[in-house]
């Protein structure tokens, strides 16, 4: 059973509900913040973070996206990622950590899939970014082991692409913000109370009955955000949709490693290391679940996953699975893109919600500009204006 704490004072100037990668990124730019000297309290539902997205994620950063503004963001996360302990001046426990940069392969098996690889490598050039197109034959040379003969065109980066040590850069962020006074609580947020107008939240009420004041409010609670918006009588389009992993080694191993593959199929396989491979993929119906259903689907491997596995690179053919687990997208069914920054109405309520997949990724850009509008009032840096919320009554997806 969960132990639930009460917090140390009955105000703060920020309360952030959710205390994963999200919630813990934001706290700590508001506790790096010259011009915030608030308190914070960020309310987290189990501290283990078991059945989190980000403990359940595959930690995986990629620079191949379809608009400059999801390029930037993966750019700023990237040399975060790799320059963290220049971040956490004078703390020698922020490690030193690098990108296993073995890249993003998509491949397209149709004419159609292969004007979209093209079009996106034009965005991605403009911005930086070292994508090449590949034909069959130029993916055969550099990597043998696949099966091509469906296979139009190829795209690939190998600069800033592939995983990286997501949990060390979380467990810098909360260690750090503790240290400059944030107070994580395990808890729970069960209701929000505003003022007559109902343009602000006034107070939040939590599981062990007691209400906390606060000056705003950020919902940074994952595959549960639409849960807590409803308290601040506000719609998201957040439901939470599971993604199914597997860790595996195969009897006759890749003689190089494996980039991220991305089948046709929506499949996807990458290096692991020391002879073993990550496979992710979805059910063929994919819908939304319930908040507390991690349960494993075991025929989903063998009838689904595996055979487009095997097909594509047939070493594959003969493997044994070492793990397997299922884990939540916050998937946001308007665009699948995220949604940043403060309500239209409710003028203290923020949002950092609805990553679809990219949250890891994409969470020092967002801490730093949730952070940077909270305090400013306006993005100082990256402007994350076309992620707002406003996008969705005027039906404008990204």
């Amino acid at each position: 059973m969960i132990a639930l704490q009460s917090p140390q004072k009955a105000t703060y100037d920020v309360v952030i509900v959710g205390g994963a990668i999200m919630g813990s990124s934001a706290a700590w730019f508001l506790s790096n913040d010259v011009d915030f000297n608030g308190s914070v309290l960020v309310v987290e539902k189990d501290k283990s973070y078991e059945f989190s997205s980000t403990m359940k994620s595959n930690s995986c950063i990629r620079q191949q996206f379809s608009n400059p503004l999801n390029i930037r963001i993966s750019q700023f996360s990237a040399d975060f990622i790799k320059n963290l302990p220049s971040h956490f001046k004078g703390d020698t426990r922020a490690p030193k950590l690098k990108i296993n940069s073995f890249g993003y392969l998509y491949l397209a098996n149709n004419l159609s899939g292969a004007a979209v690889l093209r079009k996106n490598q034009a965005v991605q050039i403009a911005s930086g970014v070292a994508t090449q197109l590949l034909t069959p034959k130029q993916i055969k040379a550099a990597y043998s082991f696949y099966n091509v003969d469906d296979i139009v065109l190829g795209s690939i980066n190998l600069i800033d692409e592939g995983y990286w040590d997501s949990i060390a850069v979380f467990d810098c962020w909360r260690r750090s913000a503790r240290d400059r006074g944030v107070e994580f609580v395990q808890n729970e947020v069960v209701g929000m109370n505003k003022n007559a107008a109902g343009t602000r939240v006034m107070s939040v009420t939590l599981k062990t009955g007691e209400i906390i004041s606060c000056g705003q409010v950020l919902n940074a609670s994952g595959p549960r955000a639409i849960e807590t918006a409803k308290m601040a009588g506000v719609h998201i389009p957040v439901e939470p949709r599971k993604r199914y992993s597997w860790i595996f080694s195969a009897e006759k191993p890749l003689d190089r490693p494996l980039p991220l593959t991305i089948d046709p199929s929506g499949v996807h396989v990458r290096e692991n290391g020391g002879g073993t491979y990550l496979c992710g993929g979805s059910a063929p119906d994919d819908a939304a679940v319930d908040y507390d259903d991690f349960d494993v689907d075991h025929s989903l491997w063998e009838t689904h996953i595996w055979p487009i596995l095997a097909i594509r690179i047939p070493q594959f053919d003969a493997i044994k699975i070492q793990s397997e687990w299922v884990g939540h997208y916050a998937y946001n069914s308007f665009d699948q893109n995220a949604i940043i920054g403060l309500h239209n109405e409710v003028e203290n309520f923020f949002f950092i919600n609805g990553f679809s997949g990219h949250g890891l990724q994409q969470s020092p850009a967002m801490g730093r500009a949730i952070a940077e509008i909270m305090v400013h009032g306006a993005y100082q840096t990256l402007d994350l204006g076309v992620l707002g919320f406003d996008r969705f009554a005027a039906n404008r997806p990204i």
